[in-house]
Formats: C-alpha cells, sequence, structure tokens
C-alpha cells in the first residue's frame, strides 16, 4: 500500500505532520498536564502553585530536571514506571528448593497444596523452617514453575510437547429444530451381586422418541453398532450426536460418527445437565420398567429385551410426553413435524419434453 501525501509540495508541512503525530501519541496528558504547572511556577511563586494544584516545591524541580535532560521536550514529562530498580527478594535454604525440584519431578505437576505436607515431613526432618503454602507456590514459580508435559518424538527426531487432543463440546446456544438434528445418547449401569448389566438409551432431542437395549457390554463397538440400528431405524437422517466423555463413545463410534458424516458434541465433563434430556430419560426408564425387571436382565438379556421393546413401543406412541404439556406423544410430534415438508428443495425439471393435451 502506498501512502500519498497531498501537502507534498507545501514548506513546512512534514515538520507539521510530525508534530501533529508527535503530539497524538506520545505526549501523554499527564505530560502536557506538567508543562502547564511548570509555566505557571516561572510566573508565581512556590506557594500560589502549591496552593493552585498542589504540587511541592521539591516535584517542580524534579520535573523541571528532567525536561532539562530530555532537551525541552514534553516526552520527557511523561509517567513512567516506578518500580524499584531492586526489589527483594526470596532466600531459602538451597536444601528446600531441590527438595520442591525433587518432589514436583517424581510426582509430576503436583500442586502447591499436596506438595506442602510432603515438603513439611523432610524439613522437620532436616530442622528448618517449611514455608507457607503459599510461598511454595511462589518458590515454584521462581524456579520456572517447574511444569512437565508428556513428549514424543517427531520423524525428524525432534522432540516436542503432546498437545491434548481438543473436544468438541455442545454449543450453549443449542437448541434441536427438528427431528434428527440431535440425537444423545447414554449408558445406564445395572449392578447386582458383583455383575453388571448396561441399558444402552438414545433420545431424539426434538421429537423426543426414544431407543433402548439391555446388553451385557457398553464397549465402543457395542455403542456404535446400537447407534447404527438407531440411524437406520429413525425415520428421518440424522445430523448431530450428543454424548459424555465415556469410552464407549471413543473409537469405533467415532469411526461410524465420522463415516456418516455427524457432528459429535461432547458435553463437560461432570456436567450431566448438559445432557438433561438423557439423564430424565434414565430416570424414567428406570423407574417405570427397569427396576421391576432386574432379575430378568440379569437372568435372560433376550426375554429382557423383547419386553423392553413392547415399552419403549408404548413410550413413544401411546404414552404422553411432559414436553408437550402431557397432549401429545413423541410420534405424533414427529408425524406433525412439517419440517422436511416445507424445506425440500423445489423439483428439478431438467430433462422434461415438452408436452401437451389435446382436448
Amino acid at each position: 500500500m502506498q501512502i500519498i501525501n497531498k501537502h507534498k509540495n507545501i514548506i513546512g508541512s512534514r515538520i507539521a505532520r510530525e508534530r501533529g503525530i508527535r503530539f497524538r501519541y506520545m505526549i501523554q496528558e499527564e505530560a502536557k498536564r506538567r508543562a502547564k504547572i511548570l509555566t505557571f511556577w516561572k510566573k508565581y511563586d512556590d506557594d500560589a502553585v502549591d496552593e493552585a494544584y498542589g504540587v511541592k516545591r521539591r516535584t517542580l524541580f524534579l520535573w523541571q530536571k528532567n525536561l532539562k535532560a530530555g532537551n525541552g521536550k514534553l516526552e520527557s514529562l511523561n509517567v513512567t514506571k516506578r518500580t524499584p530498580k531492586n526489589t527483594r527478594r526470596r532466600t531459602w535454604d538451597i536444601r528446600i528448593l531441590d527438595e520442591i525440584k525433587r518432589l514436583r519431578d517424581k510426582h509430576k505437576n503436583l500442586g502447591k497444596e499436596k506438595l506442602h505436607p510432603l515438603l513439611k515431613k523432610y524439613t522437620d526432618k532436616e530442622n528448618l523452617v517449611c514455608p507457607s503454602v503459599m510461598t511454595v507456590g511462589r518458590l515454584i514459580s521462581d524456579l520456572g514453575g517447574l511444569r512437565d508435559y508428556p513428549k514424543k518424538i517427531t520423524g525428524m527426531g525432534k522432540v516436542v510437547k503432546i498437545n491434548r487432543k481438543k473436544t468438541l463440546r455442545k454449543p450453549k446456544d443449542f437448541k434441536a429444530t427438528h427431528p434428527g438434528h440431535c440425537i444423545a445418547l447414554d449408558t445406564i449401569e445395572i449392578q447386582k451381586e458383583g455383575r453388571r448389566m448396561y441399558i444402552l438409551v438414545a433420545i431424539d432431542l426434538y421429537t423426543r422418541t426414544c431407543f433402548a437395549l439391555g446388553t451385557k457390554s457398553h464397549g465402543s463397538q457395542t455403542m456404535a453398532h446400537f447407534f447404527y440400528t438407531v440411524i437406520q431405524f429413525f425415520p428421518y437422517p440424522v445430523v448431530n450426536v450428543l454424548t459424555d466423555n465415556g469410552s464407549e463413545f471413543k473409537k469405533y463410534f467415532s469411526l461410524l460418527c465420522g463415516k456418516k458424516k455427524l457432528t459429535h458434541f461432547h458435553t463437560y465433563p461432570r456436567t450431566p445437565k448438559m445432557n438433561a434430556h438423557c439423564e430424565r430419560l434414565n430416570r424414567t426408564l428406570q423407574e417405570d420398567f427397569i427396576d421391576y425387571h432386574t432379575n430378568l436382565l440379569f437372568e435372560n438379556v433376550t426375554a429382557f429385551n423383547d419386553k423392553f421393546r413392547e415399552y419403549i413401543t408404548f413410550y413413544n406412541t401411546e404414552r404422553v410426553h411432559h414436553a408437550f404439556k402431557n397432549k401429545k406423544t413423541p410420534m405424533q410430534v414427529m408425524v406433525e413435524s412439517n419440517y422436511y415438508q416445507t424445506n425440500l428443495p423445489e423439483e428439478c425439471k431438467d430433462g422434461w419434453t415438452y408436452t401437451f393435451t389435446c382436448i
């Protein structure tokens, strides 16, 4: 980009431009105020300046000295940092510092609160004064942070830090607007006499249509197979998926989402309210069906799923839902949804032959 000066041939234009930039960006308002006070001081005495501006005589001499050292430039009156050149430094026994290094190296990135009791055992043994918790944190900072990260060797033989893989979280303002816009999944764990069984649950956030299945495993392959079945049975295309950060939603489940080109949202750790619809469905399933058929689940999973399928059918087709003011069932909402009817692309008539009807 080229800058064109329209006052190029005017005498003194360059100096005026430089002074304008200088006064606008380089000279502080406080420097202008100090220059005004110094001008007032030359005309009147010290008492008048003290009464009018509240500035002492020694301060005026200091400003005058700075202005003279700066060859009369107002920039020399700018406010500068008042940080002392020599500050107090923490002086602790080198053995304490070495022990902090050793503990942080042995127990990676241990915090100051948990590091303090271990350090106190050492200082009591060596008859040393143990620093406080806050001081331990400051000493760690003085030692460079003592932060350690997992490392890996690249193909070029360079040792680099392993960055934590970022996870796509559910947007705060996200709201399902049509069937299939987002399907949430979760797992219910049932324990009995040391054994564990699992209920895989899925719900469409818009219509509240649910799917559930009892199984002996909740691995990623089992969850992927369950979700694939849900996609096949759901009458509308699925766009987004919402899950927590469990291991069942990794590997094979992620591969399925990538193959189907689905956006996989994750909830934040220890935040079940981000998947509130699915959590509330879990409670309904447990209170209405699972709690009364727990023995059957552990004895015969197939027979349990046969009965469970009947209840899921009742839930979707006959049981009214609170989200719809207890007036509609999830299936009715799905049937009455006209989203895909009103948003279908116009039918293409390219290639149609010209025809007319003779009467």
